[in-house]
Formats: C-alpha cells, sequence, structure tokens
C-alpha cells in the first residue's frame, strides 16, 4: 500500500480531484488547507508574522491511501492536473504503508484501503 500526499495550489484542486475520480479502484481522497513556504520562501517580499504564525503560500494537501498498483495513476493524475507550469506548483510524496485497518469491519491491508 502507498501514501500518497500531494501539495498543490488551490485553484488547482477541482481538476485534481475530476482526474482522481477517473481511477477505477480507487477508494477515496482527502483535502486539507494548508499554509507555509518552500524554496522561493523570501524571494516575493519579507516574511510576515501573523497571529504566531509565519505567514506562507495558501495550497491544498492532497491525501490518498491506495494499493501499490494504483499509485502511478494516482500520481500521473495529480501531476496532469496540477501542473501550470509555474514556480511553487507543489511536490507528491510517495511512502510505504505498512498496514490499513478498517475500524467498522476490522478488514485489514490492502482490503481496507
Amino acid at each position: 500500500m502507498k501514501k500518497i500526499e500531494a501539495f498543490i495550489k488551490s485553484h488547482r484542486l477541482t481538476e485534481v480531484i475530476e482526474r482522481l475520480h477517473l481511477i477505477e479502484g480507487l477508494t477515496g481522497v482527502s483535502t486539507h488547507d494548508v499554509k507555509g513556504f518552500g524554496r522561493t520562501r523570501g524571494q516575493d517580499g519579507p516574511v510576515h508574522i501573523v497571529d504566531n504564525t509565519i505567514g506562507g503560500v495558501r495550497h491544498v494537501k492532497v491525501e490518498v491511501f491506495c494499493s501499490d498498483a494504483l499509485a502511478q495513476s494516482v500520481t500521473e493524475a495529480i501531476l496532469d492536473a496540477a501542473h501550470t507550469g509555474l514556480r511553487a506548483d507543489g511536490k507528491i510524496y510517495v511512502s510505504a504503508v505498512e498496514d490499513a485497518i478498517r475500524i467498522s469491519t476490522r478488514e485489514t491491508g490492502e482490503a481496507a484501503v
């Protein structure tokens, strides 16, 4: 199993979700509003402190848990849909998941994804 975390521009979220819906067998996606900075920090002006947090660019984190067989399709869908060609398009991280457990049925492994 894989965990795929993508940090994308918020205005690309609809297209990313639409592309992920086309993947047969994908069971779900979570999204989170996030703020942060990357390698370009400070190049757009000074850093401002607001409410004890460091200001940053607003992005969306897309989180997908899937079988190993679907991981490439998921990453390609996100890459294609999130790409603008401009700086700060985002990042995708793929990591292995040791186990999953569906609380309602107690299924484990890929059956729980």
